[in-house]
């Protein structure tokens, strides 16, 4: 493709002695080489990018260095970047509509003719699937879920009975909606079972990371809102509801009854309290352990989580620990030595 053409899809412009510059494919800044084309998502990596050897490169609107690329200036080099590799990369495999001979559709099921259930699938009684939906090789579907149209599910994924997926719902392989959620009350010295009987429902546009589990509510639903992205290996318990748009990074656990709201960040391994409520557009950091409340906008660092602003006053102070004990031994000492002389004065 040449670059004419590649800024053009990208509605962007370069200038007209180099529109017809051929373009043969993409890497990232460090590597890419004559013929390819490149792009600056962080500043950090200008340094890599004024010694780039890459044809052209995707900057901000606002870029002003000199740099050898020819650039394209456009809002999002990052997402400029993704549509650049959607038009050189290999076509992932496209699944034909239809049921698999080694699939398994309960009577009962309801498949949509344009979805494509993959071979060693099942598909419960009461199921429905809707139009254009992918049920990848070993998917199990349960009596009276449903999903929506154009979803992805990719191998191993399991929906249990009764949960609800959206449209446009991307599940990776592993992904486990509607087990039991952990719930137990010690009687009589023994750890019984409580019914878990609620759902739980994914909304439109969500995508959930490989092997991570939310389970189902113990009564009412565990609620995943619309265009929520979640990482591999996350754990999401019993009734807890994650608002509109939110980010839940790789090893998140999040404790029964608990309320996330809009817009919310949970950095890697953040551990939450159960029956609490994170506000909209909060942030908790990488391995926090949240065990209240938090506001809306709000920062959150550390075990225990506290505001940002606390924990840097508190590790400024803990950092000036040694030299602050250092100072006290120092007058510990002053201080005897000084009683000494007073008492020999006193003879």
């Amino acid at each position: 493709m040449n670059l004419g053409e590649l800024a053009k899809l990208l509605e962007t412009e370069v200038p007209k002695e180099a529109a017809d510059f051929e373009i043969q494919g993409f890497a990232a800044v460090g590597e890419a080489e004559q013929g390819e084309i490149t792009f600056l998502g962080n500043p950090k990596y200008l340094p890599a990018l004024r010694l780039s050897r890459a044809t052209a490169a995707l900057v901000p609107l606002d870029f002003a260095d000199s740099v050898s690329p020819i650039l394209l200036r456009v809002k999002n080099p990052t997402a400029a970047f993704g549509t650049v590799i959607d038009l050189f990369a290999d076509v992932d495999h496209v699944h034909s509509a239809g049921i698999h001979p080694l699939a398994y559709v309960a009577p009962g099921a309801c498949v949509a003719d344009s979805a494509s259930i993959q071979p060693f699938a099942v598909v419960e009684t009461g199921a429905v699937v809707g139009a254009g939906t992918v049920v990848g090789a070993h998917c199990y579907i349960g009596s009276h879920a449903a999903i929506g149209e154009n979803s992805i599910l990719y191998s191993h994924v399991s929906i249990m009975a009764r949960c609800l997926v959206g449209n446009r719902v991307i599940l990776h392989s592993g992904v486990v909606l509607g087990s039991d959620g952990f719930g137990f009350e010690c009687v009589s010295g023994q750890h019984v079972k409580l019914p878990q009987r609620g759902i739980v429902q994914v909304d439109d546009d969500v995508e959930i990371g490989a092997n991570t589990t939310v389970d189902r509510a113990r009564f009412g639903r565990t609620w995943i809102q619309k265009g929520t992205k979640i990482d591999n290996l996350v754990q999401i318990a019993h009734n807890v509801t994650v608002g509109e748009h939110s980010i839940l990074c790789a090893q998140v656990g999040i404790a029964g009854s608990t309320k996330l709201g809009r817009f919310v960040t949970l950095a890697g391994q953040v551990g939450v309290n159960g029956h609490i409520e994170i506000g909209d557009e909060a942030i908790v950091t990488a391995k926090a352990g949240v065990v209240k409340s938090v506001a809306s906008k709000e920062i959150m660092v550390g075990l225990p989580a506290r505001p940002a602003k606390i924990y840097k006053r508190s590790l400024f102070h803990m950092e000036r620990l040694e030299k602050l004990y250092a100072r006290v031994k120092e007058l510990e000492k002053q201080l005897a030595e000084w009683r000494s002389q007073q008492r020999e004065s006193e003879k």
